[in-house]
């Protein structure tokens, strides 16, 4: 649906904003919530959209791998808290917050990752006022807009993780995945800009967590995170979007046990 046509979604809402070639789409997280995975393309991209609610993780996959164009859904299983995916086509396992193969013929092979954004309504409306959203087909299919993971954000521990937690952090607090290295989001909304080498991060208030009010647009101010990659030394002006996830830091640690994450 055009954007300028969607009434029901607030400024403050999470959607998983995409922008190529002049073409974007968004994808709210009040429908992810429910579906947890979209396949669908923009331009001549096949992509996977995806959303593991306990993990707060949101990815973009692009579906194109050894010459097969896959289609993916969800297993229903859950490895470290995360979304197991398969694909139709081969019908190998995925792990959600890797991208990789973990059980079938693809095993150990990885997904390309496509930048995008998990970035509130209205800052995608001022990014893209040209451009889609997904709707639901059957808008009583789900109640969509509530949040049946209500207080998961907050609460002192994670909801079916058995594994080590992380040293140093609260195992719930969001991190920023970038690269393979994670920095804790409270550091970078307390400075509101880090420039690490090439790559460039700020924080601005305005989006809703999906995982705290039983309302989603409800929930607590958590911000809006964007991450660029600088070209040729010319700042700002000269950058582009580059892969990044919002996560918490259970699930960091967890996918990647031992590692540092950055908090001061």
């Amino acid at each position: 649906m055009p954007v300028s046509e969607v009434k029901n979604l607030a400024d403050t809402e999470p959607v998983v904003g995409r922008i190529i070639n002049g073409k974007a789409r968004a994808y709210p997280l009040r429908i992810l919530t429910w579906h947890e995975i979209v396949n669908d393309g923009l331009g001549s991209v096949p992509m996977t959209v995806t959303y593991c609610p306990l993990c707060n993780s949101a990815i973009i996959f692009d579906r194109r791998l050894d010459g097969k164009v896959l289609d993916f859904g969800t297993t229903g299983k859950l490895r470290h808290s995360d979304m197991v995916m398969y694909d139709r086509q081969t019908e190998n396992w995925w792990q959600q917050f890797l991208g990789q193969g973990i059980v079938g013929e693809m095993t150990g092979k990885r997904l390309k990752t496509i930048p995008a954004r998990l970035e509130s309504f209205a800052n995608y409306k001022k990014r893209a006022p040209g451009g889609d959203v997904l709707v639901p087909n059957d808008p009583g299919m789900r109640r969509y807009g509530a949040n049946p993971y209500a207080g998961y954000d907050t609460s002192p521990t994670p909801f079916l993780f058995q594994g080590d937690l992380p040293k140093g952090i609260n195992p719930m607090v969001r991190v920023i995945v970038v690269d393979g290295q994670a920095r804790s989001l409270p550091l970078l909304r307390e400075r509101g800009r880090v420039t690490q080498g090439d790559l460039v991060s700020t924080w601005r208030a305005g989006q809703n967590s999906a995982l705290g009010a039983r309302v989603t647009a409800q929930g607590r101010d958590v911000g809006n995170v964007v991450i660029r990659r600088t070209q040729g030394g010319q700042g700002d002006g000269k950058a582009r979007d580059v892969v990044y996830d919002v996560t918490f830091a259970f699930v960091y640690n967890a996918f990647f046990p031992g590692r540092k994450i950055h908090v001061n």
